[in-house]
């Protein structure tokens, strides 16, 4: 069984680390391992990809975890059991309740109010809210399998956690909360690196379920930020965030008006790519030393089909472009 990454830290580096191929001198790299190519291959054939997310609000007080557990169990399509670290299920209105008793949550928060922890911080969290999902057409119960899988290797006998599946929407998602402090009292503090050991062992067991899997940080896709863009691109253009709202509006001035401000983090964005790039150009050299040219081909038809870097602004000015022509192809020519 592989060691929990809590106990690691979670502190190694990704599997494909493509930019690292490219460097040179005495750090050159040779040779791929047979992981490595595994991993290469189902990225360059594009296997979905897996999203591990931490929710950053609402775990601090019992009242928030409460109404977040009350959220996960009463959806549109029924009332959904809240399955626990032990097997239970816990059902009716009593069933948040029943789960921060069982976790003596509210002793953690008295701890915390009164300081006696030493932190001085009251603003810790009680529990840390993720979501596990795959992209429509997942099968389900392999979703909700793997992530059991995972939790009792991460957390079993440390901490504590509960999980809901829900598929109100077209991914399969398990949305999952974890005691923040261990049965010894341990805290749990989740890091990038944390995330990125999270989302490798979460593909892992979806692959030991026979379901394509993959886990690999964006850039390396060609991808320079998350899809979540478009959804706060939407949710500005209904009004439901004013600082979507704004920014759609100052973007959608500036093309108005026949320029499209700059923004400083560009540049990060293009020394990006090019470092990816050219360590994907590496790593098409070493696999056809290796012997592997069907792969190496297939390495660089990635890197060809990869979109071009661009900023936040520039994805909102083309989703405003793309609402303008399809707001005219409904709307016929003007005259």
């Amino acid at each position: 069984m592989p060691r929990p990454l809590t106990d690691w830290g979670a502190l190694e580096a990704p599997l494909l680390n493509v930019a690292s191929y490219a460097q040179r001198g005495p750090g050159r790299r040779d040779r791929l391992s047979p992981a490595e190519v595994e991993q290469i291959v189902r990225t360059v054939r594009r296997t979905p990809e897996v999203m591990v997310k931490v929710l950053s609000r609402g775990g601090q007080d019992l009242k928030a975890v409460r109404r977040h557990l009350d959220y996960l169990r009463d959806r549109d399509e029924g009332e959904l059991a809240i399955e626990t670290d032990d097997g239970e299920r816990l059902t009716g209105r009593g069933a948040a309740n029943d789960l921060l008793e069982d976790w003596n949550l509210d002793l953690q928060e008295h701890r915390h109010r009164w300081d006696l922890d030493g932190r001085g911080h009251r603003s810790t969290k009680v529990v840390h809210k993720l979501i596990f999902s795959m992209p429509a057409g997942t099968p389900l119960q392999k979703v909700l399998e793997a992530v059991k899988n995972f939790a009792r290797e991460e957390f079993a006998l440390k901490h504590r956690y509960a999980m809901v599946m829900h598929t109100d929407e077209p991914h399969p998602h398990v949305h999952m909360v974890v005691r923040a402090v261990s049965e010894e009292g341990e805290r749990l503090h989740i890091r990038k690196a944390t995330l990125r050991g999270w989302r490798r062992e979460f593909a892992r067991h979806l692959r030991a379920l026979g379901v394509p899997a993959n886990a690999t940080e964006r850039a390396v896709r060609g991808q320079n930020r998350s899809p979540e863009l478009d959804g706060i691109y939407r949710a500005g253009q209904r009004g439901e965030c004013w600082r979507a709202r704004m920014r759609t509006e100052e973007v959608g001035r500036e093309l108005l008006d026949g320029r499209l401000r700059a923004e400083p983090g560009k540049e990060v964005l293009v020394r990006t790519r090019n470092e990816v790039e050219r360590g994907w150009s590496q790593v098409s050299e070493i696999l056809t030393a290796q012997g592997q040219r069907e792969l190496a081909g297939q390495v660089v038809g990635f890197v060809d089909g990869m979109p071009r870097p661009r900023s936040d602004r520039e994805m909102i000015a083309e989703e405003l472009r793309k609402h303008v022509r399809e707001t005219r192809a409904r709307n016929g020519p003007t005259r």
